[in-house]
């Protein structure tokens, strides 16, 4: 059951910080550094035509994604208290995976699906391999409409199939997407993988 309130928000703007470059600082590995996308960071940074030219003393514009990050995070933590509560180990937080999960969440809201084959990124498992994700094994869990943290693992764990994948002792990392806004409000993506 989807219940449209506005009771509780979440404040999950973008935000930037400027990051002056090192000798030896390539895009990469300032991505690495703030756990951030390298495409992202070239999308913010329009100044630099050869994003594999940059010098010292250049400044390059990082997004951030603190409130949604913050967001995902709780739903990492929250899982794995579930897991806990089970007898299972806790799930490590991969940030690269979480972009992935990410940009499944934004896909949802933004061309107005709720499945998981995306039109634009095919079977969660495809999506991965082509963000460079490796795994032996790999599940997905989506949700829309939740408003919260808590509200949206509670919902996975009262479904079987959802539960099962939290509750899975195979895994060992999770990455965890959430998107404000579109017609359900709230879109989120768990993704787990076996390294």
């Amino acid at each position: 059951m989807l219940l449209l309130l506005t009771v509780q928000s979440m404040d999950v703007a973008a935000q930037t910080d400027t990051y002056t470059v090192k000798r030896g600082d390539t895009l990469w590995k300032i991505s690495v550094r703030y756990e951030v996308g390298l495409s992202e960071i070239i999308n913010a940074n329009p100044q630099f035509s050869n994003p594999d030219l940059i010098y010292p003393g250049d400044k390059v514009t990082i997004p951030l994604a603190k409130g949604t990050q913050s967001v995902e995070q709780q739903v990492a933590k929250i899982t794995n208290d579930y897991r806990a509560q089970n007898g299972l180990g806790p799930l490590t937080f991969d940030w690269q995976l979480a972009r992935v999960a990410r940009y499944k969440s934004k896909d949802m809201r933004d061309q107005g699906y709720f499945s998981h084959t995306s039109p634009t990124y095919g079977s969660p498992f495809t999506m991965m391999k082509n963000f460079n994700i490796s795994y032996r094994k790999a599940a997905e869990n989506i949700a829309a409409g939740q408003r919260t943290p808590q509200e949206v693992v509670r919902s996975w764990m009262n479904s079987p199939g959802h539960r099962k994948n939290i509750l899975d002792p195979d895994m060992t990392h999770i990455g965890v997407g959430y998107a404000q806004g579109g017609s359900y409000g709230h879109y989120w993506t768990q993704m787990f993988i076996k390294k």
